[in-house]
């Protein structure tokens, strides 16, 4: 057998020639003094030749161990010369850990989701999965490690949670399936092993305007951050789902100059929400017909001129307050309406249940039976009869309207948004 000092003595001679070490593996020598480790093998009767690298970069100690591992890979019935080729195919991953993997699996998907969606996606893992497997190798990973990493989130309650995070976990381990790294989708077998999610009810949402003022009062003279209380009322004049305001960036501001005078409200100012982040199903998500405009009221326009200083630069018009280039918590207005007493009573949410409710009762009174279907509209809901499309522009004017006597009701108690940035915070 050799060493490493007979290794070193090795000179280079006048024939090319062979210095054996044992099961196979030999250092080869050049005429010119080069050396390399090379292991001789036979595979379903014919013989192989597998070349390890060149001396001294790769050790004798390192050169016996690539010898074991080729001759396992023969043991398990592969050829180690077609394994080695195909390594070499696929590239060097490098660190195989899951978060590792994850952040890969990321990147390679995030260009179809909205980028709403794609922080979200990455947040969770971030928050639930890495502090837990994120340094283990994902070929590792059991199934009962799955499985007790989302009986955590369970046993905070977050049952819908864990569905979301043992989905995203599946895709991950498929992706290190299809780049061999991994043989198993351990996420997959734990799907029936979760507690069963309930079904939804409806969300918890105030019909009553005094109470919804009050609801706002409260919220503004709390300590949260002025973001949130901003994104806040924004949600509550626009009536849009939550994760669109979330998500919402100046781009989509039209009609106004933000810039300019605070003062001035355009009859023409618009959030043109593109369709991908609407809530459609996915062969509509890149159709234009399916964008919503909302009409822009002069206390919403007040609400963009307030955070326009804050965060004209920014990706988000709210953004995170520990991640800047991220948008704020998908909780963030949910907790602070949880802190100051309506838990259980009303939801982020609930301000389109509580716009459709207070808005079409207004309209029962004053006798205007087709504002029905403007405020339908209003909230993008999509008429079945009309095969799913509607006319981005149709009644702009009467929603125009509607969202002004909405915003003037629900404003009345409210101060000016600029001063919700010199309240101090508690």
């Amino acid at each position: 057998m050799l060493t490493e000092l007979k290794v070193k003595a090795a000179k280079a001679a006048e024939r090319d020639y062979k210095l054996s070490d044992d099961r196979g593996l030999y250092l080869y020598v050049t005429t010119k003094g080069y050396k390399s480790w090379r292991l001789k093998y036979r595979f379903k009767g014919k013989e192989g030749r597998l070349v390890f690298g060149p001396w001294p970069e790769v050790s004798l100690s390192e050169a016996r161990d690539k010898r074991d591992h080729a001759r396992r890979e023969l043991r398990e019935g592969r050829d180690p010369a077609i394994a080695q080729r195909k390594r070499k195919l696929l590239g060097d991953a490098g660190d195989d850990s899951f978060e590792n993997v994850a952040r890969r699996w990321h990147e390679t998907q995030k260009d179809r989701w909205a980028p709403i969606h794609a922080d979200d996606v990455i947040r969770s893992l971030e928050r639930d999965i890495f502090p837990q497997l994120g340094k283990l190798p994902v070929g590792e990973i059991d199934v009962p490690t799955t499985l007790a990493v989302l009986r955590e989130v369970e046993n905070r309650g977050s049952l819908e949670t864990a569905k979301r995070l043992r989905q995203r976990m599946s895709a991950v381990f498929s992706f290190g399936i299809a780049e061999g790294i991994c043989e198993n989708d351990p996420a997959a077998v734990v799907t029936k092993a979760l507690k069963p999610v309930n079904k939804k009810k409806r969300q918890p949402a105030l019909t009553d305007l005094e109470q919804l003022q009050g609801l706002l009062v409260k919220a503004e003279e709390s300590g949260a951050s002025p973001v949130t209380k901003l994104a806040s009322r924004l949600l509550a004049l626009t009536a849009v789902r939550p994760g669109v305001v979330r998500g919402m960036s100046w781009g989509e501001i039209e009609g106004v100059d933000l810039d300019g005078d605070p003062f001035d409200y355009p009859d023409d100012a618009v959030w043109r929400i593109p369709a991908q982040r609407m809530k459609l199903v996915l062969d509509r998500k890149d159709d234009e017909a399916f964008e919503l405009i909302v009409p822009l009221s002069r206390q919403a326009i007040e609400v963009l001129h307030a955070m326009r200083p804050l965060t004209k630069r920014a990706r988000y018009i709210f953004p995170g307050v520990r991640h800047g280039h991220r948008s704020i918590s998908e909780n963030a207005i949910g907790y602070l309406y949880n802190r100051v007493g309506y838990h259980g009573r009303h939801v982020p949410h609930g301000w389109r249940a509580a716009f459709s409710t207070i808005m079409n009762e207004k309209a029962e009174r004053e006798g205007r039976a087709s504002d029905r279907a403007v405020i339908d509209l209003m909230l993008a809901h999509v008429p079945p009869n009309i095969e799913g499309r509607y006319n981005r522009a149709a009644y702009m004017e009467r929603r125009r309207e509607l969202a002004q006597e909405w915003a003037s009701l629900l404003c009345k108690p409210l101060i000016a948004p600029a001063e919700l940035l010199k309240l101090p915070r508690r």
